[in-house]
């Protein structure tokens, strides 16, 4: 399946949740969320009725794939990862959604969403440990050192992401030298630490998958 290129607004109205597919947009008075917009289609009212239990599995799916920017066969291999590693299979899939260098550099505020992050890495913008790597989803490891290559510190897409540090700071389990634009991813995260994601219940694409 293709990537989705249309309106990303229209995925948050889909699943009346910010899926913070646009940066500090999605926290200001232009979100459509924001301004109650109602789902995308005909007569959306026509679809608020009770969702049956695959229905709720879906949507909880979709929101997560939707908002680490995911192909549908993508997150399943990722899924079927996690399934593999020992412990709760629910969080070991929010542990490598986090660990993906995208994610990374997102949480670094590098770039303001994940989609600006995937273009920096494609584009040979980012290094780990002192090597490009352009692949988004390569898996980041505790003590990898990630930081935008030296002529591409001063990239507009750069600067105004780092302003996001002064005013929401950077989540636990990274740290982040801004003046140097390096960063340390220092542990995997704690499913308790993911805040932004406090309300997915993960447990349901578990399940989904488990049909």
């Amino acid at each position: 399946m293709a990537r989705y290129t249309g309106p990303v607004c229209r995925m948050c109205r889909a699943e009346q949740k910010k899926l913070m597919l646009k940066g500090s947009r999605c926290m200001s008075d232009k979100c459509p969320l924001n301004r109650k917009r109602a789902a995308p289609g005909k007569d959306p009212k026509a679809r608020t009725g009770k969702r049956s239990e695959y229905g709720t599995q879906l949507r909880e799916k979709q929101k997560i794939k939707r908002m680490y920017g995911m192909a549908e066969k993508q997150f399943h291999i990722t899924f079927e990862k996690a399934l593999r590693m020992p412990g709760v299979t629910g969080e070991n899939l929010i542990r490598l959604l986090e660990s993906r260098l995208d994610n990374v550099v997102y949480r670094m505020h590098y770039a303001i969403n994940r989609n600006q992050a995937r273009q920096l890495v494609l584009h040979g913008h980012i290094l780990v440990n002192g090597k490009k790597v352009t692949i988004p989803s390569y898996g980041v490891k505790p003590a990898d050192v990630i930081e935008v290559k030296e002529n591409s510190k001063k990239l507009a897409v750069v600067q105004n992401g780092l302003t996001e540090i002064s005013k929401s700071g950077t989540m636990p389990w990274v740290s982040v030298d801004v003046d140097a634009v390096k960063g340390t991813f220092t542990q995997y995260p704690q499913r308790a630490e993911v805040t932004d994601l406090a309300d997915i219940k993960e447990q349901l694409v578990v399940e989904l998958y488990s049909k």
